[in-house]
């Protein structure tokens, strides 16, 4: 991956929700991305909420769609049009409920496995060119437990402290990937 050069755009979203009901890693943590670049993500366009700005010298978008998450590539490619952002600026935050809670999953491009909002993405974007970091939320309790309720739910404390944890590690993995140093990400931040 190429690093983005000042004159260009990166847009970061993370997860998807209706009405306010958002995957719980993705979003909180996009939030956090938010207060700590100072970005305001309060404008609606394109099915989503959105602020931009500047983070070390790069113009960054960031998105929350508000589409249901299976089909959040209805927000995400309209938007990276509207900014005339390439596939591979567009860093999808999204939560992995195959791995442990905190655990960070940091990949350049790569199959939706198993995730419908990567499959949306992947199929509104062409294309498969596009870094991600997965972030783990844990599986559901039990097998019986119904999957939204769990992605969409209040997450145990212990859960919660464990991926707010791994905030400033996302912040640097992101800033990483912006600076076109996505395998140095991977190296000090997957895990």
């Amino acid at each position: 991956m190429r690093a983005f050069i000042p004159s260009e755009t990166a847009l970061v979203l993370g997860g998807g929700g209706a009405k306010g009901a958002y995957e719980v890693g993705a979003i909180a943590a996009l939030d956090a991305l938010a207060d700590k670049w100072n970005i305001s993500v309060g404008k609606t366009k394109f099915q989503g909420l959105w602020g931009q700005g500047e983070v070390d010298g790069h113009k960054v978008v960031l998105l929350k769609p508000l589409t249901y998450m299976n089909l959040s590539g209805d927000s995400i490619a309209p938007m990276a049009g509207f900014f005339k952002i390439p596939a591979d600026h567009v860093l999808v935050l999204c939560d992995d409920i195959t791995q442990a809670p905190g655990k960070l999953r940091i990949r350049p491009s790569g199959s939706a496995g198993g995730h419908n909002g990567l499959k949306s993405i992947i199929a509104r974007l062409g294309g498969e060119n596009f870094p991600r970091i997965r972030i783990g939320i844990g599986a559901k309790p039990h097998p019986d437990y119904d999957l939204a309720a769990w992605v969409l739910g209040k997450f145990p404390a212990e859960d919660a402290k464990a991926l707010s944890g791994r905030y400033p590690d996302l912040e640097a993995a992101a800033k990483l990937i912006m600076d076109g140093k996505l395998s140095l990400a991977q190296s000090k931040y997957n895990g």
